[in-house]
């Protein structure tokens, strides 16, 4: 591959790069360092790449094993959030916070579904689970935010 397509592949990615970067580390600096890291790797390791037709989901998957290495040394320091508010989408209860609510392994999943458009088997061979698995995620993260939000309307119903 040469450098000038590389660098195509690599910025037609960033976005989803960093909305995928961002539901894992939930701070800007942390999600930079992850893209740096992951255009760097993904330059040094090319050569691993088999088939050029599957770039976007290589990638996809050094960036998400370079987030899940920041997670790890991040456990080992004690970091003080600094998470800029997002608009509120329904009744106070802001998209950020529901996903919050979610585990990561449902959350990454369902992020990569809805707010990168992947399907199924890209998602699969993204973070190496069956098709199966990845749609019981997604399902299951489902559940579990209808029933936040039917909790935050109720309560919220009940303030009233």
């Amino acid at each position: 591959m040469t450098k000038e397509r590389f660098v195509e592949q690599i910025d037609a990615l960033q976005g989803r790069l960093y909305r995928i970067a961002l539901s894992m580390l939930r701070n800007d600096a942390d999600v930079q360092d992850a893209l740096q890291e992951t255009v760097l790797k993904a330059w040094e390791k090319q050569y691993t790449l088999r088939n050029e037709a599957y770039f976007a989901t290589w990638v996809t998957r050094i960036a998400i094993n370079v987030c899940k290495q920041i997670l790890r040394q991040r456990k080992r320091m004690v970091l003080m959030e600094e998470l800029p508010e997002t608009p509120v989408t329904f009744h106070g209860i802001t998209l950020k916070m529901l996903l919050e609510t979610l585990p990561e392994k449902l959350r990454l999943p369902f992020v990569l579904q809805y707010s990168e458009g992947m399907d199924a088997s890209e998602i699969a061979a993204a973070l190496h689970l069956s098709q199966s698995a990845v749609r019981s995620r997604i399902h299951r993260a489902k559940l579990i935010l209808r029933k936040e939000l039917a909790y935050h309307e109720e309560e919220s119903m009940a303030s009233r």
